[in-house]
């Protein structure tokens, strides 16, 4: 069976509420949705999300890069099974204008068209997304079956009142970890920190993640004060511009440091064990270049003895969520699950089902071939921008 059409629809999903932290504010996520279309009319979708402040993709950009790149080369394969599935994914290379010496400037489009391909086969085969980690190879020492997960809850910098709300909203909801933006320009963090913990609990993980914002002259001093709330891990102190100087942050600061923005490929996950910068990895599916590289990565964490977690982006919808959820479910073990906010987040749903995790951030397996999620079309052409067919055969 093969590829006959790829159908690529840039969309801006407005959102509930604005979403702040250092690095960006935003009131819509723009994603790179993708359908794929086999011989006998199965479809699949995928799910990207560019952000210029972390790989330096741009939706546009995207878009332009899989304009450039020769698509029927590439794809037109006959895939009778798993093995040939993802063999096709992993040969498909986004064609990249630019200079890319961290190799992930493709990395939001790849996981889209991948997701698109993984989702059509797993549906024409009856079988579940999941299926991809106990059939790949370099996923072989962590697969695991689990019929449900936790996710974690997230506090963002939104007003002293509104964090109040949601730190409760934490508590009462029964979550178990809780990460908390930090670093954004002229707040209080001490006192924000002291606040949340009081309000969450003192049994509860709770984890900070600053975006990049702090500078290494400055990050000890701004950080050593928020570790008396007990702090479980530090997510991306500094600037990619500044790994080298994790080394030396992990030394004088005696909580887990963990890379996100610094780490998005292969050649991030390397360099940062090279130095010894981490002792986390957030790894994110489109980030990091979808369902299969981002198998690779947790594959050499393990390997390197550096934890990981499984993270998202703020706006994904029920699309991106459904494969982390997959992801989620048959790897092991991840430090933290961050995903499936999509009814605390979005305005609207793109997908029938609701798979917004419950109660405490508990969410089951899903089941059904591919994804195990249904687009609805009628509600996707509200918020289509562009949109670009690619016919194969």
């Amino acid at each position: 069976m093969r590829i006959v059409e790829l159908c690529v629809y840039l969309v801006n999903l407005p959102l509930k509420r604005e979403i702040k932290h250092a690095s960006h504010t935003r009131r819509e996520s723009a994603n790179l949705l993708v359908r794929c279309r086999l011989t006998d009319g199965t479809e699949g979708w995928g799910e990207g999300v560019p952000r210029p402040y972390v790989t330096g993709e741009t939706p546009e950009g995207a878009l332009a890069q899989l304009r450039s790149t020769r698509v029927i080369d590439q794809l037109d394969c006959d895939c009778g099974g798993w093995g040939d599935v993802l063999g096709l994914c992993e040969r498909f290379r986004p064609a990249v204008d630019e200079e890319d010496p961290r190799q992930c400037r493709s990395n939001a489009l790849r996981c889209a068209v991948e997701l698109s391909v993984l989702d059509a086969y797993g549906r024409l085969f009856e079988e579940p997304l999941s299926a991809v980690t106990q059939q790949y190879g370099p996923a072989k020492e962590l697969r695991s079956s689990k019929p449900t997960v936790r996710y974690s809850g997230a506090v963002m910098a939104e007003g002293a009142v509104a964090e109040r709300i949601s730190a409760l909203k934490m508590r009462a909801y029964g979550f178990a970890h809780c990460k908390v933006k930090v670093g954004v320009a002229g707040a209080d963090d001490p006192k924000r920190l002291r606040t949340i913990r009081r309000w969450i609990g003192p049994r509860m993980d709770l984890r900070i993640d600053a975006n990049a914002a702090f500078r290494p002259s400055d990050a000890v001093a701004k950080i050593e004060p928020l570790l008396a709330c007990r702090v479980s891990s530090v997510e991306q102190p500094l600037a990619h511009g500044h790994l080298a100087a994790m080394p030396e942050l992990r030394r004088r600061l005696p909580a887990p440091m963990m890379l996100d923005e610094s780490l998005t490929s292969m050649v991030d996950a390397e360099e940062a064990v090279r130095l010894g910068a981490c002792d986390l990895f957030n790894i994110r599916l489109s980030k990091c270049g979808g369902f299969l590289a981002s198998l690779r990565l947790a594959a050499f964490a393990r390997n390197a003895g550096i934890g990981f977690q499984l993270g998202c982006h703020p706006g994904e919808s029920g699309i991106l969520s459904a494969a982390g959820r997959h992801w989620a479910c048959t790897v092991a073990p991840i430090r933290y699950l961050e995903g499936s906010y999509d009814r605390h987040v979005l305005r609207t749903r793109l997908t029938r089902e609701d798979i917004t995790f419950g109660y405490g951030g508990r969410a089951r397996a899903l089941g059904g071939p591919g994804l195990g999620v249904t687009v609805c079309p009628e509600i996707l052409e509200r918020f289509v921008v562009k949109k670009q067919t690619y016919r194969l055969g």
